[in-house]
């Protein structure tokens, strides 16, 4: 089965808004800058918009020599890729791993727009956090600051479905996949094993249970019921606990190539 690459996003800063974009380098750990920083509290576990929608408010803007940070009622933040700083520990649910502090002005910014004491701070690249081997088998697949896993796969087809059920259609923005398949049947990324795609391959290898952040529009931070309402009256998985919706998936080879928004995906089906 055939399918094409309709769409790349990359998420810098975990839990803060999103970027389109052409085309992306795989790493090990996913697409190149994909959740490489995050904002921690004071005990240094991370925060995400389960708690501060208003995190979707933050814009990540990534140049040639670093990030830059932009937010509502704030002057812009900019953090370049050479920054050294303290190592700290860090707490990703259960993952304890090392991140390099991105300073003080970071943390000040930070704080005055999340309302309590933060830090922003950027994954060592010294640090190996694995991903569950019980879905990644043996093969020490890796990531960032991602939930659990370096990538999230959906189909244009199965947001179509989705919104063909709801009242009012949401964007693809309100689910944060890394990779957006278009020419394959709605819910056929369920059954995908492996993608290949321009010398890359992805497994995909545990559906994503999703939580209250699908709720949150990224344009405004305001909450509501939906997706989640619909998606538990068809998409419930009692073995994981919750409703499914897109694939989480690690890189298996291709490391250092680029894939690019219109590529053709050959995918590899298992039932």
């Amino acid at each position: 089965m055939i399918a094409t690459i309709a769409g790349l996003s990359i998420y810098p800063v975990k839990s803060c808004r999103g970027l389109q974009v052409s085309d992306a380098v795989v790493t090990e750990r996913g697409l190149a800058h994909d959740r490489e920083w995050m904002i921690v509290d004071s005990a240094g576990r991370f925060i995400s918009q389960r708690e501060i929608p208003r995190l979707a408010l933050i814009v990540p803007i990534l140049s040639a020599t670093g990030l830059e940070l932009t937010a509502p009622g704030t002057s812009p933040l900019f953090v370049p890729f050479d920054r050294s700083g303290e190592t700290s520990t860090v707490t990703v649910w259960r993952d304890t791993l090392s991140a390099i502090d991105q300073g003080d002005a970071a943390a000040a910014w930070t704080s005055a727009f999340v309302g309590r004491a933060t830090r922003l701070v950027r994954f060592d690249s010294r640090s190996r956090r694995p991903c569950n081997p019980v879905y990644a088998g043996d093969t020490a697949a890796h990531t960032a600051f991602a939930d659990g896993y370096p990538l999230l796969v959906l189909s244009e087809a199965s947001l179509a479905d989705l919104n063909g059920r709801l009242a009012t259609q949401l964007p693809l923005n309100r689910f944060r996949p890394n990779i957006v398949l278009s020419g394959i049947e709605a819910y056929d990324e369920d059954y995908v094993d492996e993608l290949a795609i321009a010398g890359v391959t992805l497994r995909l290898v545990k559906p994503c249970t999703r939580c209250e952040i699908t709720t949150t529009d990224q344009s405004t931070a305001d909450r509501g019921a939906e997706p989640l309402t619909t998606l538990a009256s068809y998409r419930m998985n009692e073995t994981l606990g919750g409703v499914t919706f897109g694939v989480n998936a690690i890189v298996v080879s291709g490391a250092g190539q680029a894939i690019r928004v219109g590529a053709a995906a050959s995918c590899s089906l298992r039932f």
